[in-house]
């Protein structure tokens, strides 16, 4: 499936034919660590099986095409679950909620996270995360969870209000910006403020920002698949987990010699037990809000930019975000609180469709621990064998016509009371924050700060996207869109209220 394309094209177009080529080698080598063994007892068959000839012929596809487009190929092809074969290794891929459960709700000993999340170790210490063990692991979420409760988060909505007041408060009266820079440093504000407390916010942003940038640039292919080379990217990634460890040890110490006591998820973290009684460290609480701040921050910037880019080339799902604002402020001024934001149920579906069309992963991977049955909404049943990668592919589930009507449309509605297409999907139907046993715990607090921000926007200013609708940055190992979201503003005050 090739078109016509100039030399330059072409060449770029075998550049990215090798490439492909290495990168599908490095991730052989990486996950092939265990061979397949077939239950000879078993009555249902292995799903369908790519060759790797049959990968090859798809090579230029990938290549010119996307990976998006290459796996709806082989979903028409093949259906709901098959199995890609490269070499020794067999790497089975799902598509919609029916065959998605064991997937999502499978125990660690049936499906696990495996290796593949190794190269967060150099990111966030060997104290916790995915250096640590499953049960270990396990505590940590449950720690997430408790500081990021509805009862918690109702605290943040003052510091996160303020934050973006202050922050849009410096722009002109008109202007031209950035959505993605503008996104990234007032979440970072907003992080440094609930997430790591006032110490951070007002004496040391500026450094935290910088240093954190260093670990954020970490994130790349070839530290996903060779995280301790010693690279230039990975020696700054390396040298800044330090400092930033060293930052966060200092606040712990100084709160605990001074008997303070901050509201703050820093706080939750320090005081925070594992089922075995064992406090945390001061690497482990140093590792955790690192690791809560790179997957919140990055996330929720990834998908307010979305978020723009969609309202302000949809005029009218812009206007009714705009409009349930006018209702919210004629019944609460300019009051905004936890209930007022739950209200906010069309800019909620506007932030949600955002996140459907455009997921932050392209899919996400874990490890067959057991054999695996799955059934297909054709009534197929098929056996996954021990020791297959799976491969969850989210973004094909939110394209599939017999879920979304028109799926390729942007229609935040189709969220809406009435409609409840992802629930009248079935479970797994959304996955932009993952599900099951390991759902975003962060979920309900990137929902507020987005919505926080862009209540704060559509009352006060006009705004206009100025460059092309974004791509998609498929070179990214967090799908992001691709190059700046350039967006023009004009200072502008809801009136009548």
């Amino acid at each position: 499936i090739i078109t016509n394309h100039s030399s330059m094209d072409l060449t770029i177009g075998t550049m990215l034919l090798v490439l492909a080529i290495i990168l599908i080698t490095a991730i052989v080598i990486k996950i092939a660590n265990a061979r397949v063994t077939f239950d000879p007892v078993c009555t249902r068959p292995p799903p369908p099986v790519v060759n790797s000839i049959a990968l090859l012929k798809l090579l230029p596809t990938l290549c010119t095409k996307g990976p998006e487009i290459t796996m709806t190929y082989l979903y028409n092809k093949f259906g709901s679950v098959f199995t890609v074969s490269i070499l020794w290794k067999r790497i089975s891929f799902l598509v919609g909620p029916e065959v998605s459960g064991p997937f999502f709700q499978g125990s660690e000993s049936e499906v696990s996270q495996g290796n593949f999340n190794e190269f967060t170790v150099p990111m966030f210490g060997q104290e916790n995360g995915f250096a640590v063990d499953c049960s270990t692991r396990m505590d940590e979420i449950r720690f997430y969870i408790d500081a990021l409760k509805p009862s918690q988060l109702r605290s943040h909505v003052d510091p996160m209000l303020r934050e973006v007041e202050d922050y849009f408060g410096k722009w002109g009266d008109v202007g031209v910006v950035d959505l993605k820079y503008e996104f990234n440093h007032i979440l970072m504000l907003i992080a440094s403020r609930c997430l790591l407390g006032k110490e951070v916010r007002e004496k040391i942003f500026g450094e935290f920002y910088t240093l954190f940038t260093e670990i954020e640039e970490g994130v790349n292919l070839v530290s996903f698949m060779l995280p301790y080379i010693p690279i230039p990217v990975n020696r700054r990634r390396d040298r800044a987990r330090i400092k930033l460890t060293e930052i966060v040890t200092e606040i712990l110490r100084s709160r605990k010699i001074c008997n303070r006591i901050e509201e703050d998820v820093l706080q939750k973290l320090m005081d925070s037990r594992y089922k075995d009684g064992r406090c945390t460290t001061e690497a482990a609480v140093a590792g955790m809000i690192i690791a809560l701040i790179f997957a919140g921050k990055h996330t929720s910037a990834v998908v307010s930019t979305w978020t723009g880019a969609c309202l302000l080339t949809h005029e009218k799902f812009l206007d009714a975000a705009f409009n349930e604002q006018k209702e919210i402020m004629r019944t609460y001024g300019d009051k905004i609180d936890y209930n007022v934001l739950l209200e906010m149920e069309t800019l909620h579906s506007c932030i949600k469709e955002a996140g459907r069309m455009n997921p932050i992963s392209f899919g996400l991977v874990r490890q067959a621990q057991k054999n695996i049955i799955v059934r297909t909404k054709e009534g197929v049943e098929y056996d996954i064998p021990k020791g297959d990668t799976l491969v969850n592919l989210v973004m094909l589930t939110h394209k599939l016509p017999h879920i979304y009507k028109d799926p390729k449309v942007y229609d935040p509605d189709r969220f809406r009371s009435g409609r409840d297409e992802d629930k009248v999907g079935g479970k797994f139907s959304y996955g932009t924050f993952g599900g099951g046993r390991h759902v975003c715990a962060g979920e309900a607090y990137a929902f507020m700060q987005i919505k926080i921000i862009w209540s704060h926007l559509l009352r006060n200013f006009e705004l206009k996207l100025t460059s092309p609708f974004p791509k998609t940055d498929w070179s990214k190992y967090a799908l992001e869109p691709k190059g700046k979201v350039m967006v023009s503003y004009k200072r502008y005050r809801v009136p009548g209220i």
